[in-house]
Order: C-alpha cells, then sequence, then structure tokens
C-alpha cells in the first residue's frame, strides 16, 4: 500500500463501458496511494455501463492534459466506441502516446488507440472479437494475458484482471518519476 503516491491517472469513461474494468483498476491504484481521475464527455456526470451501473466523471475529456498523468487507463465493453468518436478523447490519447506515457487498455479498449493511429507495429492484445480489428491496423497480436510493448500495456478481458493490474503497477513502480 502506498507505493504509488506520486501517481496520477487519468481513466477514460463513456457510456456502455465494462464495469469491472473501470472499477477494479481505480480500486486497485488507489489502494496503491496513486490518485485517479475519471474523465468523460462531461465532468460530474453520471455514466452508465454495460451492466446499468453508474460512474461519475470528475473531469472532461476537453479540459485535462496528458501533462498532469502519469498515466492512462481505457476499460473496455463498447465505451471505447463510443470514446472514439470525441476529437478530445482522440488527441487526449494521442497526447499521452506523444509523451510516451502509460497507455493501458483492456478488452475492447483498443478500439481507441487504433482510432488515434498509434497502435501500428506495436505488440498488444484484445479481446478475440477485436482482433481482426487490431491486426488491420497493423498491431502484432498475441494471445496473453498481460502484453507490455513499451508505453502500451494491454489486456484481453475481465479474466485478465490480475494480470492487468499487476502489469500496471509494476510499470508505474519502474517507470513513474
Amino acid at each position: 500500500m502506498g507505493h504509488l503516491e506520486n501517481v496520477k491517472i487519468a481513466i477514460l469513461l463513456a457510456k456502455m463501458h465494462e464495469e469491472i474494468e473501470l472499477w477494479y483498476p481505480a480500486i486497485r491504484l488507489k489502494e496503491a496511494g496513486a490518485k485517479v481521475v475519471i474523465v468523460g464527455e462531461e465532468a460530474g456526470k453520471k455514466v452508465k455501463g454495460k451492466h446499468d451501473v453508474p460512474a461519475t466523471t470528475d473531469k472532461a475529456y476537453k479540459d485535462v492534459k496528458a501533462d498532469d498523468f502519469t498515466g492512462l487507463v481505457i476499460p473496455g465493453g463498447f465505451g471505447p466506441d463510443y470514446m472514439r468518436k470525441n476529437k478530445d478523447c482522440l488527441k487526449l490519447v494521442k497526447d499521452f502516446h506523444n509523451q510516451d506515457k502509460m497507455i493501458a487498455f483492456i478488452c475492447h479498449a483498443g478500439w481507441l488507440p487504433i482510432s488515434c493511429g498509434i497502435l501500428k507495429g506495436v505488440k498488444a492484445t484484445s479481446v478475440i472479437n477485436i482482433k481482426d480489428d487490431m491486426v488491420n491496423a497493423g498491431v502484432q497480436w498475441e494471445d496473453k494475458p498481460l502484453v507490455v510493448d513499451g508505453h502500451f500495456l494491454s489486456s484481453r478481458d475481465p479474466d485478465d484482471l490480475g494480470d492487468f493490474m499487476k502489469g500496471i503497477i509494476k510499470y508505474l513502480q519502474e517507470h513513474a518519476k
């Protein structure tokens, strides 16, 4: 506990997200001492996930900067399909990439970095349902619970959340300033 006190993580949120892929990372990161900010289309908005469990955003995509964070977590579900239609969200993800900051994504969340055009040549994984999308975007797709390539960390689905979070915490311990 408490070994990530100087870490600030943005977790992106949009309707139809997979709730466990939002809450498990948020709770684990907070337990480790990180500050977690839930970022969505509007600040202070309740957003329902795939199973009707609401989460409330802290900030809006347009009101945050990659400069203010150590890394980014993108939950899956169908939220990423909505996120990739938002120009402010796309810019934010690209800014994290351009600063070589951690971008962690799980399940369907690969859709968002695909739409940002930042995954060509990257080793990554995803839920099998979007494997073709990943491969067509130039990803070197691997069927593993956790794939780390540079500042990208990816996992397949909720069954991989344990490995996903161990990987994120280890990465942040080694790379956070």
